[in-house]
């Protein structure tokens, strides 16, 4: 299954509603967090040895050369990466009213508050 981090994402979570200038700065929110929980994970596994090999690969940049890595020595690092990727999709399926609320211009026919008085 592939994991595709766009638009359709967000209409699947609830929040294809919000304001335009909103989405790509959640989506790049969510790969974040994937890419730190799924390294969390892989780094949980790993000894030092290969934790001082991948960071060679991460410190040149060097994509393609992590992915071999990985793949050489987590053959199943694309299930943690999914795995990671559905607890993050429900978390953020479960905050989608909140986003939206947060994201929503404050209602102007809401009743104002009266003053506090001191």
């Amino acid at each position: 299954m592939a994991i595709n981090l766009d638009r359709n994402l967000l209409d699947e979570l609830g929040l294809g509603s919000l304001p335009e200038e909103e989405k790509g700065g959640l989506l790049n929110h969510i790969y974040e967090t994937l890419e730190m929980r799924v390294g969390m994970r892989l780094a949980d596994q790993m000894t030092n040895e290969q934790l001082d090999e991948f960071e060679k690969y991460f410190e040149a940049k060097d994509d393609a050369g992590a992915f071999k890595w990985l793949e050489t020595n987590f053959p199943n690092y694309k299930d943690i990466v999914q795995d990671e990727f559905n607890k993050l999709k429900e978390e953020v399926k479960l905050s989608a009213p909140q986003i939206l609320q947060a994201s929503a211009p404050a209602a102007t026919d809401a009743p104002a508050e009266p003053p506090a008085q001191s």
